[in-house]
């Protein structure tokens, strides 16, 4: 049974369920195929030969945090613009070619942020058969046709739904399961809406409660499978399906909902970690549709913690240990058995409020990419961090934090042997291949 389970989680979170799929190499969704920050890819350099990565393509775009995500030889990406000449605010969806960065379609909808952060959209879009589910910072929803750009369906999320606005906007990236596509948006009556990808309709509602900046996962619990969504006042599982809520554990915020990492899920336990309110380990029944806490770290404040206080990156599990950045760029293992701090290392990203890396996993290596735009080849084990390697990848920008000489905040990419990230200015991308 479990075996089974796993295998319609993956197809069902792919969208076998209607229909062709990305490519096994590509990068379709938020944080890779299954959602997970795991690149599978084999045949990938050991090593930097120079000190900056050389381009395969750059292209111009404008600002904002939404990653990029690959799906059958296309990237895709969002931005935002303000016209210098009347100050209109627009987003932008858009389609490249994976092999030149030639630009295939675009999207453009008027959308006037009332929010902090302006650099842009926030959310990865999600790429399911061929279909482009895009959100927006305002909470414009659109299902694309991912070959065309033509419209679907669409949605004004804010207007339809009484959204309670975050301070920074709406950033969750899509999930899809299935026929249903699930979002975050903190409406006055529903936090978590799934819609028919077809059609668009709502399907169902779920959780009464703020929103946060977290994207939804899905996992195998007790033989069913389960969307995990931490909102702006709770860790929840739901049925994906119908939205019936299976547990929920309480995770209000001492000052504001501030939760931007995705909850991370090993062996049956789920970790998830906050900037202010510290970090968590939950422990996930396989006999029952239950979550227990096992463990809670908090500090005395900001700058003393104890655990791992993230406030952007999303941690990564490697057996007994839990690797991920505190709150001020230290890159920090803890024993995932009971919390405790194993080391901290400070060369990874520079010492900043909010510093940020984007791990992933790619065989016994660990990739990072941290907010001066350096992607660093590494190992990771109770023992410490050992670098292997490191090169500029892309150049910072400087609108949204001039005060410590610009940042990059997006996820990267991983996909066919290249990688693709980008800026408040460029999509770029370059090859990893071990043969190149």
């Amino acid at each position: 049974m479990k075996k089974l389970v796993q295998i319609v989680l993956t197809l069902g979170v792919l969208g076998f369920h209607y229909g062709e799929t990305a490519h096994a190499d590509d990068w379709p969704q938020w944080r890779g195929p299954s959602r997970d920050g795991v690149w599978q890819e084999t045949g990938i350099i050991d090593k930097f030969s120079a000190d900056q990565i050389p381009l395969k393509w750059k292209v111009e775009i404008g600002s904002g945090y939404s990653a990029p995500t690959v799906a059958n030889g296309r990237v895709y990406v969002s931005d935002r613009t303000v016209d210098p000449r009347d100050q209109k605010q627009t987003e932008r969806i858009w389609c490249f070619a994976e092999e030149d960065g030639k630009k295939l379609w675009q999207h453009t909808y008027l959308c006037e942020y009332e929010i902090g952060y302006t650099a842009g959209p926030r959310a990865a879009i999600a790429i399911v058969e061929n279909r482009a589910f895009a959100l927006g910072a305002m909470g414009h929803f659109h299902c694309l046709d991912a070959k065309t750009g033509d419209v679907l369906w669409q949605h004004d999320l804010n207007a339809e739904y009484d959204i309670v606005m975050p301070i920074w906007g709406i950033a969750g990236s899509p999930l899809v399961v299935a026929d249903t596509v699930i979002v975050q948006l903190g409406g006055k009556t529903a936090c978590v809406v799934g819609f028919d990808v077809k059609t668009g309709k709502q399907k169902w509602t779920a959780l009464q409660e703020r929103a946060c900046y977290a994207s939804p996962i899905l996992i195998e619990q007790a033989g069913e499978e389960v969307v995990v969504v931490w909102t702006g006042d709770s860790i929840s599982g739901l049925n994906p399906r119908s939205g019936e809520l299976h547990w929920r554990h309480p995770f209000p915020p001492s000052r504001m909902p501030i939760g931007v990492a995705t909850p991370v899920f090993s062996n049956n336990q789920l970790f998830v970690t906050s900037f202010y309110d510290g970090c968590l380990l939950l422990d996930l029944k396989q006999d029952a549709l239950k979550a227990e806490l096992v463990w809670r770290q908090t500090g005395s404040d900001e700058k003393n913690t104890a655990g791992i206080h993230s406030i952007i990156s999303t941690p990564i599990i490697l057996g007994d240990y839990i690797y991920g950045v505190d709150s001020y760029g230290e890159l920090r293992c803890l024993d995932k058995k009971t919390g405790a701090r194993i080391w901290e290392n400070q060369t990874a990203t520079p010492r900043a409020r909010w510093s940020t890396i984007h791990f992933v996993k790619n065989g016994k290596r660990v990739w990072m990419f941290n907010e001066r735009g350096e992607l660093i080849i590494s190992r990771l084990s109770e023992k410490g961090m050992v670098e292997i390697s490191r090169a500029k990848l892309i150049e910072p920008t400087l609108d949204q934090l001039r005060r410590r000489e610009g940042v990059c905040w997006a996820h990267p990419a991983y996909a066919n042997k290249h990688v693709f990230a980008r800026s408040d200015k460029f999509l770029v991308c370059a090859s990893l291949a071990a043969d190149n």
